[in-house]
């Protein structure tokens, strides 16, 4: 993985784990064991994925949608939900908007 590409993946995760008001895992992606994971937020490991382009289709089913079930033939479901609303669910008061755009974080309700 490219430096640029690197950086791109810590800066998803720095802003990851403020959102959620959790802790970025040092070293993330570089070990495994206690360094496994890129956040850590109320005793669970979260990963964090930033594409330029590889997640537009969630996005468009996720459209008018709360939630978006998602499922491969023999694994078990996801779910896919908009930060905001996770924090909602959760009782969380952290997060907002999408940095990215300014715009509310769920796809048809900004």
């Amino acid at each position: 993985m490219g430096l640029k590409s690197r950086r791109k993946g810590t800066r998803g995760e720095l802003d990851l784990a403020h959102r959620l008001g959790g802790v970025r895992v040092p070293l993330s992606g570089a070990h495994g064991g206690a360094f496994a994971g890129d956040v850590r937020w109320r005793g669970l490991l979260v990963e964090s994925k930033v594409r330029a382009e590889g997640f537009k289709e969630l996005y468009r089913w996720l459209t008018g949608a709360d939630l978006l079930g998602v499922r491969a033939d023999g694994q078990p479901w996801l779910v896919i939900v908009p930060l905001s609303r996770f924090l909602e669910l959760v009782g969380g008061e952290h997060g907002s908007t999408d940095r990215g755009t300014g715009e509310a974080d769920r796809p048809g309700h900004g």
